[in-house]
């Protein structure tokens, strides 16, 4: 995507730790889906993952388009003293944080909104600042607040009170982004809160663990259910077995790093013949798979009876068992292939209407830039449902285990899966944003610090 650069002078927190380092922070997530779905959602869909990782090279505008069905996965921080509640979509894929304010015009009305007047520890910069993605774009002001997430609460943390909205970027219950990415990548040149406390030693390991839910062949399922666990700080023995196969992102990514690894592929069992060499961002935001157009179209020629729509879209008949298996430099990882079946084409937009064809998860799409390692693979949800995940920020390194049979491992019956969840979940309804203030485990605060403004890669 575009970059949009503001200079500005840059404050943030020189971390004092109020208390010991506590173990790790265990968060729920919540999932939201989006119901049926046609062509032009699937389509949209293709130019908007495309349109997220375009770089400033060669692009000076951006097609605004409305937000698909995606699958989004978010949850709960506060922001503000008091505490506002919030929640916020889940992305490794970027580093910044924003909230839709008060005075947004242009935000879906039923969402929650930040309102910096309630607030005592709000502080504007100076400056504003448009946060531009291929799917639209959030603008407001720059500003810093307290953040609390589970039990961590950190002042003068930089981020940007949105008060305009691309159309559909975000709708209820969500209310911004929060970003897992690296601070080298911020539009806003701001330190992302969890390297905030990763860079002061305040967790207990820099490590982030991540676990995602499926519920995509449930017919059980709400609009809402059980997301899965963010964990801060270490990782939850619980939900997998076996050892953390880690593997050390590239020397390119390590320099200015984003969470991204060399892939290599396999198409039942047999290896494909995609580009060697190139890195895969693990993204978290993203609901596809997206890969060079020549990669993607080797993948699925292996398909029988695979074709291809507009917009780099695949689709194949709804019957078939697609088997993919990634690898990032250690084991192979088999794809469910029911998270690489989406969802079936409705007729009138079917190029046999004769035939049950589905459209397919992996999309084609463009390299993100044109320097060493600039990921052209995006590995979004799909992939991520069927492992645990874990960011390692020392050494730089991305880890995934075998899920456990609690997090419903390979094989296991989902629906049985979805049931055990309800059972022992109070509640499927997401969380609502309330006033209550979490418990604050660990303050990390202390004077504003000064550091020279840096353009943006994004």
């Amino acid at each position: 995507m575009i970059s949009l650069f503001l200079p500005f002078i840059l404050f943030c927190s020189t971390i004092a730790s109020t208390s010991p380092t506590p173990g790790p922070l265990h968060i729920p997530i919540t999932r939201r889906s989006g119901g049926a779905r046609d062509i032009d959602s699937y389509s949209a869909a293709a130019g908007r993952l495309r349109g997220k990782y375009r770089r400033a090279a060669g692009v000076s505008n951006m097609d605004i388009v409305n937000k698909g069905r995606d699958v989004m996965y978010y949850g709960t921080v506060g922001i503000g003293t008091p505490p506002q509640m919030f929640n916020v979509l889940l992305d490794t894929g970027s580093p910044d944080l924003w909230i839709a304010d008060n005075t947004c015009q242009t935000c879906d009305a039923k969402i929650a909104r930040f309102n910096p007047s309630d607030s005592i520890s709000f502080r504007t910069v100076g400056e504003k600042a448009t946060i531009v993605y291929g799917i639209g774009e959030a603008a407001g002001q720059i500003a810093t607040e307290v953040l609390t997430i589970g039990g961590f609460t950190i002042n003068f943390l930089k981020f940007v009170s949105v008060n305009q909205i691309s159309q559909d970027l975000i709708n209820d219950p969500i209310s911004g982004f929060i970003g897992l990415g690296f601070e080298g990548h911020s539009q806003i040149n701001a330190m992302p809160f969890w390297q905030v406390l990763a860079s002061g030693g305040h967790l207990a390991v820099p490590e982030m663990g991540l676990w995602l839910t499926r519920f995509v062949d449930d017919p059980q399922a709400s609009d809402n259910e059980p997301g899965g666990a963010f964990t801060l700080g270490g990782t939850n023995a619980t939900l997998f077995q076996g050892g953390i196969d880690f593997v050390d992102m590239p020397p390119t990514s390590q320099s200015n790093p984003m969470w991204s690894l060399i892939m290599t592929c396999k198409f039942q069992g047999k290896p494909v013949s995609i580009t060697p060499g190139e890195s895969a961002l693990i993204d978290s935001g993203m609901t596809q798979i997206s890969g060079p157009a020549g990669d993607v179209k080797r993948i699925w020629s292996m398909v029988p009876g695979s074709q291809r729509l507009s917009d780099g879209i695949w689709v194949f008949p709804c019957a078939t068992e697609v088997s993919i298996s990634l690898s990032f430099g250690g084991k192979l990882w088999p794809i469910n292939p029911v998270d690489i079946n989406v969802n079936p084409v409705e007729p009138a937009y079917s190029p046999d209407p004769s035939k049950s064809l589905c459209y397919g998860a992996i999309l084609e799409s463009t390299k993100m830039g044109n320097k060493p390692g600039d990921p052209g693979w995006i590995i979004g949800v799909p992939f991520l449902k069927n492992v645990y995940s874990v960011f390692r920020m020392t050494p730089p390194s991305i880890g995934f285990a075998q899920l456990s049979a609690a997090a419903g491992s390979s094989g296991s019956s989902t629906p049985h899966f979805a049931t055990i969840l309800r059972l022992l979940l109070p509640s499927n309804s997401p969380p609502s944003p309330s006033p209550t203030t979490p418990m604050t485990l660990n303050t990390i605060t202390g004077p504003l610090a000064r550091r020279p403004a840096k353009k943006s890669v994004y």
